[in-house]
C-alpha cells in the first residue's frame, strides 16, 4: 500500500478529495482502490460521489452510500460498474449513484459520460474484479462487494 505522501504527490490538484473502496470478492478481501476525485473540474459530481463514499448522503434521514454495494456488471477489457442501490435518483438534478471504472482506454465514450476521477492505487484490485467470472448481463457469478469505503 502506498503512503499518504505518495498519494498526495500524484494529485492533479492538492485540494481534490481522495476516497477509497475496500473490495471483497466472495469471502476474500482483495484490497483497496484509492481514487482521486476531480473536484477542480466537476465539483458537483465529485462531491456527490464523495458523499456516497462517506455515507454523508442521506435520504429521509437515513445514510446512503457505497458501503455494502456490489459491482453488478463486469466487462473484461472494458469496465466494472457498481453503485446500484434503490432510490438514489429522485428526478431532475438529484444526481445518481451508479458509476463505472474503465479498465482500458475508451475513446468512444468521449463526450458521453462525465469523467470525475481516477484510480491512484489499486489497479491490481480493479484487475481482480475485471477477471471475475460473469453470467447473463455481465453479472458476476460471485459477489464483488465494497466492504468499506470513505475519504482519506
Amino acid at each position: 500500500m502506498v503512503s499518504w505522501t505518495q498519494i498526495q504527490a500524484q494529485l492533479r490538484d492538492p485540494n481534490n478529495p481522495v476516497v477509497f473502496f475496500d473490495i471483497t470478492i466472495g469471502t476474500t478481501e482483495v484490497g483497496r482502490m484509492v481514487i482521486e476525485l476531480f473536484a477542480d473540474v466537476v465539483p458537483k459530481t465529485a462531491e456527490n460521489f464523495r458523499q456516497f463514499c462517506t455515507g454523508e448522503c442521506r435520504r429521509d434521514g437515513v445514510p446512503q452510500g457505497y458501503k455494502g454495494c456490489s459491482f453488478h456488471r463486469v466487462i473484461k477489457d472494458f469496465m466494472i460498474q457498481g453503485g446500484d442501490f434503490v432510490n438514489a435518483n429522485s428526478g431532475k438534478d438529484t444526481n445518481g449513484c451508479q458509476f463505472f471504472i474503465t479498465c482500458a482506454k475508451c475513446d468512444f465514450l468521449d463526450g458521453k459520460h462525465v469523467v470525475f476521477g481516477r484510480v491512484l492505487d489499486g489497479l491490481l484490485v480493479m484487475r481482480k474484479i475485471e477477471n471475475v467470472p460473469t453470467g447473463a448481463n455481465n453479472k458476476p457469478k460471485i459477489p464483488v462487494v465494497i466492504s468499506q469505503c470513505g475519504q482519506m
